[in-house]
């Protein structure tokens, strides 16, 4: 066996983030070659990631990060295979690093930073998948703002647009977009409007509430459906929706009285939630 110093093995350890033993290993191996010893342990680690991609993934964080001033914010979720993993700094901090990678990229994450996945796996020796990811450039005058909820299980993203450049500084929008983004986390809206829900959505509940009472008189039962369905979009709508603080208006109410505070045009542009798991 080749006599392997303890500063060379660290040395591989820190290039490669693998285990003290396995990068012994790795030398041995290599007869105390660092650099195939580097290559011995990425195909190991590629080896490793195979035999675990089929173990369920359903753990998990997710993470954002903002570039640009604020002008870019990303939103990630990382999976793994337990909440055990999900709790250790090494998962968190490899998800954190995740969520800077995507505030430059509208690439596919998850082929983009595969290799750094297998190293990961390799490492932790738990299934990794980057489930999804999404990136927000500012569109317009406004701003984005992010918001992370559970310890990292639930993580949102805003964009509050206006007219004025000058109003996005106003300590008034900031706290609504701020409001905006508890309000997408607690409520958890599928849509932004009723106009946005796809025409298959509309029908198949229209069905369901008519299949329930499909007794009533016909003019009876259009006005009960029209009521359920008013129902519907104040629980996946967004602008629809109680607004959490002052549930007796709706986000829209909320939208128009800012609007007037501010004396600018407010809407919601945009929004993301990600739940791991969900």
């Amino acid at each position: 066996m080749s006599d392997i110093s303890s500063e060379l093995v660290k040395k591989l350890r820190e290039a490669t983030n693998v285990s003290m033993m396995e990068c012994k290993k790795a030398l041995v191996e290599s007869g105390g070659d660092l650099e195939k010893a580097t290559i011995i342990l990425r195909k190991r680690g590629m080896s490793i990631a195979a035999s675990k991609a089929a173990r369920t993934a359903n753990q998990g964080l997710v993470a954002t990060s903002s570039a640009e001033n604020g002008r870019i914010y990303s939103l990630v979720e990382v999976n793994c295979e337990t909440d055990f993993v999900a709790r250790n700094a090494v998962f968190q901090a490899f998800v954190n690093k995740m969520a800077e990678i995507a505030c430059g990229t509208d690439a596919n994450l998850a082929d983009l930073c595969r290799n750094e996945v297998t190293a990961k796996v390799a490492e932790i020796g738990e299934n990794i998948v980057i489930r999804r990811s999404v990136r927000y450039l500012l569109s317009g005058p406004g701003a984005i703002a992010s918001y992370v909820h559970l310890g990292g299980k639930v993580g949102v993203l805003v964009e509050l647009g206006c007219s004025n450049e000058n109003t996005a500084g106003n300590p008034a929008f900031k706290d609504l977009l701020k409001d905006l983004t508890l309000q997408v986390a607690a409520s958890s809206p599928r849509y932004l409007s009723s106009s946005d829900v796809p025409e298959n959505v509309l029908a198949a509940e229209r069905e369901i509430y008519s299949s329930q009472i499909k007794d009533k008189p016909p003019q009876v039962l259009a006005k009960i459906v029209e009521g359920k369905m008013k129902k519907f979009y104040s629980e996946v709508c967004l602008l629809d929706q109680p607004f959490i603080r002052e549930p007796k208006i709706t986000v829209s109410q909320l939208l128009e009285a800012k609007s007037k505070e501010l004396n600018d045009r407010l809407l919601v542009r945009r929004f993301v939630r990600y739940q791991v798991g969900a």
